[in-house]
């Protein structure tokens, strides 16, 4: 699967993903301080599944019609 983990989701878990073969891109990593809209932006260009424990996606996708991603998590 293709994950893209928000900056808050720990760095442990993204390593053990990529452990079981799986395609994950770390906000942390490689773009730390990107808005919330950036990474939906990027989930959907790049069909990734978000990982956050932000709570606020939910409305911005659906309140505020931003694009959505394949899966949010």
């Amino acid at each position: 699967m293709r994950f893209l983990a928000n900056e808050n989701f720990p760095l442990a878990s993204v390593n053990r993903l990529r452990q079981a073969g799986h395609d994950v891109v770390a906000v942390i990593e490689d773009t730390p301080g990107a808005k919330d809209i950036e990474i939906l932006i990027r989930a959907t260009r790049e069909a990734r599944i978000v990982l956050t424990f932000d709570r606020d996606y939910g409305e911005l996708v659906y309140r505020l019609g931003l694009p959505a991603p394949v899966g949010l998590l």
